[in-house]
């Protein structure tokens, strides 16, 4: 492999409604094995953004469109998506599945085809999910799985990795230090570094 990156600017996707929460802080840890390989990192705080549900107009999939008919912080998401290599999508499980922010975000995205010819094609992925449980089984955590893995297999996106573990309160993730060097070993990865 050559010195250059195969991604160099990443962006991160928070889907907490918690600032300092479990999945920020797995993702936090993947924006540091990311940068040491010399990625520039921009992070995204959803929950602070305005997202309205996709209201299933199909404006974002004529052959004339200029975009998502939806005017809100999603046009200025789009592009930084687009501009960016890897993503990288952080959220814990709530009531088994993905947050409500995170999915808003994933509905949104089927716009994103309107701004290029398959945008989604060679992305890099990485994904961080908490969760409260004993496993990701009887937690919810693989029904959020199943959605990355299903979705960004059909548009031709890769996802790298994912990091996922169990913890309740806000910075408990932070006690599991395996699955945190996990994570920093996972931003490497995920823009290309040996």
């Amino acid at each position: 492999m050559s010195d250059k990156l195969k991604a160099e600017n990443v962006l991160v996707l928070l889907g907490s409604p918690r600032k300092k929460g479990n999945s920020a802080v797995l993702a936090e840890h993947i924006t540091r094995g990311a940068e040491s390989a010399g990625a520039k990192v921009e992070t995204i705080y959803l929950n602070g953004m305005k997202i309205l549900p996709c209201q299933s107009c199909y404006t974002c999939q004529k052959a004339d469109t200029k975009g998502c008919a939806i005017n809100d912080d999603m046009q200025f998401i789009f592009p930084k998506l687009i501009k960016s290599e890897a993503w990288v999508i952080a959220s814990p499980v709530y009531w088994f599945n993905m947050t409500a922010q995170t999915k808003l975000f994933m509905d949104r995205c089927f716009a994103l085809s309107a701004y290029g010819k398959n945008p989604f094609a060679g992305k890099r992925i990485a994904i961080a999910i908490t969760y409260e449980g004993s496993d990701p089984f009887n937690s919810g955590a693989v029904n959020a799985f199943r959605i990355f893995q299903d979705t960004y297999n059909y548009v031709g996106s890769k996802i790298v990795g994912m990091v996922y573990g169990s913890a309740y309160k806000a910075g408990e993730i932070k006690s599991n230090k395996d699955l945190l060097k996990q994570a920093e070993r996972l931003g490497k990865r995920l823009v290309g570094a040996k």
